[in-house]
């Protein structure tokens, strides 16, 4: 998704007024209602363009919905959103500005409507592009699903976009929190996060179970007559779109590989799927841009030997070569000279190294090598679960989610959801205690994601100076010596006063 900056005079815009400390806003014959605290001030609709890179025009004046978030959501918006406005302000010198719209979801929109998720809120952010959130609580009850989830499906936001960097001074549980440098591309929309959950002697599971029974499969589940069953959907357009979002991130951002992570060694047809899918991709769309790993040793094997023959190069990258049947030698055999003949040219001699590169890995050793070997990942590709235990197993070594940022983005529509990654935390709610960072972390993922670079490094320059001079919330406090505690609003605060000696 790329950013582009327009005149308001070419895009839609809406004036707000106030009505009784209501804003109203029209469009053709419907009217609707919510609290602001702006007044008499024009706000202009993010449009995309047509082509196929899915453009974003941004006006000087986007209008940006927002939900607050339940629990402790009133305390870190209004700490976040004071960093947002003055960030945007002080690096456009008053020349841009957001004009936020609340838009309702969770507790509050229950306790006003009695709908945890109300179709107006999904319109609001369908129409205007871009939005931010809180946390929000998942309801208690049979069927009820994430709200956090729904919005995802429902708006078709595929991508999770979670970097996870460490920052000078936050306290860390590893020894070298300075060389955790990721962004993990998570699926959105698939996996076991569909919902198709059947609880055990369901009508559905009884269903299903005799659709085993006449597949002869049923003898594969161990205990049948009480067993649950969850259905792992994940499909070629799927993976592809995803996998796509995260390759064209890696070539834009200067990074060096895109890794991705699967159990393809237990479940061949969905998580080995992908994988595959993923490199059919690469090699289709992005050939003169990006080497696979496998390319790349059988490249330099020729690169050091130009004599080695075809069963020699392979040999050298597949230790169990001399073990197999003749049938996997000659397919091995084949991928060398296939590589060769194809992009020797192009990638050989050493080219290979300036591209970027295209690997895999099983979930269960990431997981472990991404604590002892950070430095080998970069950019992650994953499925929705996979991708949810990556993530926050990841933040744990840079700080923990309470300074996790996220994005939930759909780049063929141009729509994104940017949240903060943590729960709701009701114990703090009203207590002005928490820390921001997540959601502020969250909306200079936004900030970039409209083009205004200025505003995000900002946030970034602001935050760093804060925690730098230990000025901390009480997550950090107790974890760092000599650090001084501030409130929620107070740290917010201080990274505003950094931003402006910055």
């Amino acid at each position: 998704m790329r950013a582009s900056f327009v005149s308001s005079s070419l895009v839609c815009c809406i004036h707000f007024r106030s009505l009784n400390g209501k804003m109203a806003r029209s469009f053709g014959s419907q009217r609707f209602s919510t609290v602001s605290s702006l007044d008499n001030e024009a706000g202009c609709i993010i449009t995309v363009n047509s082509d196929s890179l899915g453009t974003l025009n941004v006006p000087d004046t986007p209008i940006i919905p927002f939900i607050e978030g339940d629990g402790i959501g009133s305390d870190i918006w209004k700490a976040a959103r004071s960093v947002f406005d003055a960030a945007v302000d002080i690096a456009y010198s008053g020349k841009r500005k957001i004009l936020w719209y609340e838009t309702y979801a969770g507790e509050k929109s229950f306790r006003q409507s009695g709908d945890w998720l109300p179709a107006s809120t999904l319109e609001a952010f369908r129409k205007y592009k871009v939005g931010i959130k809180g946390p929000l609580t998942t309801p208690i009850g049979g069927g009820m699903r994430s709200l956090n989830v729904a919005l995802r499906q429902e708006l078709d936001l595929y991508t999770c976009l979670r970097p996870v960097r460490w920052f000078e001074g936050v306290p860390s549980p590893v020894k070298k929190p300075h060389d955790v440098d990721m962004v993990i591309f998570r699926e959105n929309t698939e996996d076991i996060y569909a919902g198709i959950d059947l609880e055990s002697n369901s009508d559905a599971a009884i269903k299903l179970k005799a659709l085993l029974g006449e597949l002869e499969l049923l003898g594969k589940v161990r205990f049948p007559d009480s067993c649950g069953f969850g259905i792992k959907p994940i499909s070629k357009q799927g993976s592809e779109r995803l996998i796509r979002a995260a390759v064209e991130y890696a070539l834009k951002s200067g990074r060096k590989s895109v890794t991705l992570v699967h159990k393809g060694n237990i479940m061949k047809y969905t998580e080995g799927a992908f994988a595959a899918w993923g490199y059919e991709l690469v090699k289709r769309e992005f050939r003169d841009e990006t080497v696979t790993q496998r390319e790349s040793w059988i490249l330099d094997n020729a690169a050091r030997n130009s004599q080695l023959s075809s069963a020699e190069n392979a040999a050298m990258f597949e230790p169990g070569y001399h073990m197999m049947t003749e049938p996997q030698q000659e397919k091995l055999c084949r991928e060398v000279e296939d590589t060769l003949r194809g992009i020797g040219k192009s990638h050989g001699d050493g080219k290979w190294k300036s591209k970027l590169m295209i690997k895999d890995a099983i979930a269960d050793i990431t997981l472990q090598q991404v604590l002892t070997r950070p430095t080998d990942f970069d950019v992650m590709a994953t499925m929705n679960l996979n991708g949810d235990y990556l993530s926050d197993a990841l933040a744990a070594q840079v700080g923990g989610i309470g300074i996790a940022p996220g994005g939930n983005l759909n780049y063929i529509s141009g729509h994104a959801v940017f949240e903060a990654t943590h729960g709701t935390a009701p114990k703090y709610a009203g207590l002005d205690k928490v820390n921001p960072g997540s959601v502020i972390l969250s909306g200079e993922l936004m900030l970039r994601y409209l083009g205004w670079n200025e505003a995000a490094d900002l946030i970034i320059s602001g935050l760093e100076s804060t925690i730098r001079e230990k000025h901390v919330t009480y997550d950090f406090h107790r974890l760092m010596q000599d650090a001084k505690l501030l409130k929620c609003s107070e740290f917010a605060n201080r990274i505003v006063q950094n931003m402006n000696s910055s």
